[in-house]
């Protein structure tokens, strides 16, 4: 066998959303592209907002000297700092540009993360439902991924969260707006976390950190306010990227930032930029490192989101599917009419309707909708949700 017996074991539970992905590709040869209705990928179809290719034309046309050599394996200092002053804002907090890396999408971030922290068999904490690649990134710097299960609101369970960490925990990963769910962790959920950490940081001897990854904290609806971790949760490291909020999910631009009241944040940074560096990463693109730190306060236009959530919300939960309703990112994450939610993906996929099976997240039951496609293909798939519920007497 040319794969090493992990790696061959791991492409046989790799991620579902590829798996149906791949499917619609399929289906789209046979049947046309307007009749696939592939609800598979968090891929945005929206454009960058119209600063982002304002600042692209001003680079290309009068570009800097040096501007595609080497930089800090941290970044460009300025770029930190443009971003260390909005986190400066948004958590009351003394932020500086040491505070922050940038990194090869929030993806680059949480491995290096967690290749700092952990030592061979820590335990990292997912919430069920979880970004599957968690247990990929763990596996890959020797660390074991626990699954503890949410709420029946997909919130953290505080209760079961304590009782899964051990002298083992190391951290905790935390995603919110949530993928698949798409709620939003309130305030007092974060503070009640923090108290948790800290005593059981205290108990075991080591520091347990939270990793909030929150690549969608710009795509939040009805007015809802995501809370800044850093304001709640001391031994908090934020990883994100600006793949969905700018709408650049193929330059791999992001960051991790850390609570400067870390007790050892100084080591802790270090220890981050030597990880970049030696994972291979070396440093994030310089040239959208460049771009993005004049686009700190920009979004994509979140109404065009909101639009495709209520409509595709509103036609589902009026067929009888069941759900909690997103409060942001751009995902749908209803019960599976059938037990089984891989049969149910089966049924949908009769239907030329590609969604992805809870089971990819960690939580069977359910399956996952990306409404971040052309509003055109949702309507159209209007009719065949229609005809599905029908056919399982739903």
């Amino acid at each position: 066998m040319v794969l090493s017996d992990k790696v061959a074991s791991f492409l046989s539970r790799s991620s579902w959303i590829r798996k149906m992905f791949e499917e619609g590709d399929r289906l789209r040869k046979i049947h046309g592209a307007d009749k696939v209705f592939d609800f598979t990928l968090g891929n945005p179809s929206v454009e960058p907002p119209e600063k982002f290719h304002e600042e692209l034309k001003k680079l290309a046309f009068n570009p800097l000297p040096g501007m595609h050599r080497y930089m800090s394996n941290a970044g460009y200092p300025e770029t930190r700092q443009a971003i260390a002053e909005v986190l400066t804002e948004q958590s009351g907090l003394s932020f500086n540009a040491n505070h922050v890396i940038m990194t090869v999408g929030a993806g680059g971030g949480l491995n290096i993360i967690l290749k700092a922290i952990l030592n061979p068999g820590d335990e990292v904490i997912a919430l069920a439902p979880y970004f599957v690649e968690y247990g990929f990134y763990a596996d890959n710097h020797g660390g074991v991924l626990k699954v503890v299960p949410t709420t029946t609101g997909f919130l953290p369970d505080l209760e079961a969260l304590e009782a899964a960490m051990g002298p083992k925990t190391r951290a905790i990963i935390i995603n919110s707006p949530n993928n698949p769910t798409g709620v939003v962790y309130p305030p007092e959920i974060l503070a009640s976390l923090n108290q948790l950490v800290e005593r059981k940081s205290r108990e075991t001897g080591r520091a347990i950190f939270v990793l909030s990854d929150e690549p969608y904290s710009k795509i939040v609806f009805d007015g809802i306010q995501v809370p800044s971790v850093f304001r709640y949760i001391t031994n908090a490291l934020l990883v994100t990227s600006h793949s969905k909020d700018l709408a650049l999910p193929g330059e791999r631009i992001g960051y991790v930032a850390v609570n400067p009241n870390i007790n050892g944040v100084d080591q802790l940074i270090e220890g981050l930029v030597f990880c970049n560096r030696t994972l291979g990463f070396v440093n994030a693109p310089a040239l959208m490192q460049r771009l993005v730190a004049g686009l700190q306060r920009e979004s994509v236009d979140i109404a065009e989101y909101q639009e495709k959530r209520d409509l595709l919300y509103h036609h589902l939960t009026s067929l009888g599917f069941e759900m909690v309703k997103p409060q942001g990112a751009f995902y749908l994450f209803p019960k599976s009419p059938l037990p089984d939610d891989i049969e149910f993906t089966q049924r949908a996929l009769a239907h030329n309707l590609l969604v992805v099976p809870g089971s990819g997240f960690g939580c069977p039951g359910y399956f996952r909708l990306a409404y971040c496609i052309d509003a055109e293909i949702i309507k159209k798939s209007l009719p065949a949700w229609t005809t599905l519920a029908k056919e399982l007497g739903i």
